[in-house]
């Protein structure tokens, strides 16, 4: 019996204005808020504890864990200093696409477990920071933000609790490193977007060097839920130590992409069922299961369950559960090339194994997947990765190096067959979405 499918945070995208206050309210929208402020901001944090939600940008970190290690009181200096919250919504990892369409169509989600997290850490301030690529997603939370104003949602005194808060939506000037926590900071404090040296963590000196929380935008909008609605029932989907629901963004060569969101723990073959499958007459060959960062899975992984601990038992990471599903037309060696491009063009320079080797990766692919490669450049591209993973300043190194890494472990013999003058012996077009719909058959 497939795993049944869990629409909360989807649940009303579809429903006619569903971006707007009126829309939201009518389905009991800014219940969850009214009753947090009932509750002592260490109740929530509390309450966030033991639902057990993880982080959900990537790394799983425990949301309320992180929450509680923001220092409450004067510090050692007797100054107490300002709480930030800050929501990370610069998306922009290739096949990640699930933060995006949500504040698309119910943006208010986000406006209220932000209002929410910040009542908790004890922050006046909050910060959404959205990729500024993406316009329409960032008139639809402004004007999201205004209504709340407007509504006495947000500003002075909120719903009469004494309780008051600014929000703001900071447009970043767009680059990929900007994902990275730190990096974020740096950019939203008007620097040039670089990670910073951990110790001291954002919890302690963050935003302004003041006590800040990071979290990912569907980690924030998931809340409102978990407080409406009690630890008892998020924890009644998913797993024991993945508990909750979360979003699957299904791409690539599958029959009916999109947004599937269902308890953690479902597995890629039950998605697929939901999805209609692997595009008609073609087979599955190797998949993403957390974005272009994380090692590869093949066919062989279609039942690991995936939550944190399952994907990563398996030899991979759950990440921002960006599931890329690709077939038997495709250049293995060509998708890691166009990735590997990408992180080499993003990378901020800050560390050499990221800025230098990236650069011999890509230099290296392009020349495998042209035919002048040879059997020694396999090697090199291991040794290459294996300097950069696990040694650059950040996780984008990590990135890169994963899916070289991991496609070599799997599909070795594909690299070999582009070797010595061979070339490639894909084409390009049969790999293409339109290729089944009147195109290259």
């Amino acid at each position: 019996m497939s795993t049944p499918l869990a629409p909360v945070l989807s649940a009303h995208w579809d429903d006619p204005r569903a971006w707007t206050l009126e829309s939201y309210l009518a389905r009991d929208g800014y219940t969850a808020l009214r009753k947090a402020l009932r509750m002592e901001p260490d109740e929530v944090i509390q309450a966030v504890k033991d639902a057990g939600l993880r982080g959900r940008g990537g790394a799983g970190f425990p949301t309320g864990l992180k929450w509680g290690f923001i220092p409450q009181g004067p510090g050692p200096d007797g100054r107490t200093r300002p709480h930030y919250l800050v929501v990370n919504a610069d998306e922009s990892e290739p096949g990640t696409c699930k933060d995006i369409p949500l504040m698309l169509a119910t943006p208010h989600t986000l406006v209220e477990g932000a209002i929410i997290a910040a009542y908790a850490i004890r922050a006046d301030t909050a910060f959404i920071y959205l990729r500024g690529e993406v316009v329409p997603v960032l008139r639809r939370l402004r004007a999201a933000v205004d209504q709340a104003y407007a509504t006495g949602l947000l500003g002075r005194d909120i719903l009469g609790s004494g309780f008051d808060l600014d929000l703001i939506v900071h447009a970043g000037a767009g680059a990929y490193i900007c994902g990275e926590e730190t990096a974020l900071l740096d950019s939203l404090e008007g620097r040039r977007g670089q990670p910073r040296l951990r110790p001291p963590f954002p919890a302690v000196a963050g935003l302004y060097a003041c006590p800040t929380v990071v979290n990912n935008v569907e980690s924030i909008a998931s809340v409102p839920a978990l407080i409406a609605n009690g630890t008892d029932w998020f924890r009644s989907m998913g797993s024991e130590k993945s508990p909750g629901f979360t979003l699957y963004s299904l791409s690539g060569h599958v029959a009916r992409p999109g947004q599937y969101e269902a308890p953690l723990g479902i597995t890629l073959r039950e998605l697929l069922d939901y999805a209609g499958g692997v595009r008609a007459g073609h087979r599955l060959k190797f998949w993403t299961p957390g974005g272009s960062s994380t090692p590869l899975f093949t066919d062989e992984h279609l039942d690991v369950p995936l939550d944190y601990e399952g994907v990563a038992a398996a030899g991979s990471m759950l990440g921002t559960k960006a599931l890329q599903i690709f077939d038997e037309t495709t250049c293995v060696v060509r998708a890691v090339a166009r990735w590997t491009r990408f992180y080499a063009h993003e990378s901020c320079g800050k560390c050499t194994p990221c800025r230098e080797g990236t650069y011999w990766l890509v230099q290296l692919l392009e020349r495998i997947e042209q035919g002048g490669g040879t059997a020694a450049d396999l090697d090199k591209l291991l040794d290459i990765s294996d300097s950069i993973l696990g040694k650059s300043f950040c996780a984008l190194g990590d990135g890169a190096a994963s899916p070289i890494m991991s496609s070599l472990k799997y599909f070795r013999e594909e690299y070999a067959a582009h070797l010595d003058g061979a070339g490639c012996p894909f084409d390009p077009a049969r790999a293409t979405a339109w290729a089944e719909a009147g195109g290259v058959r």
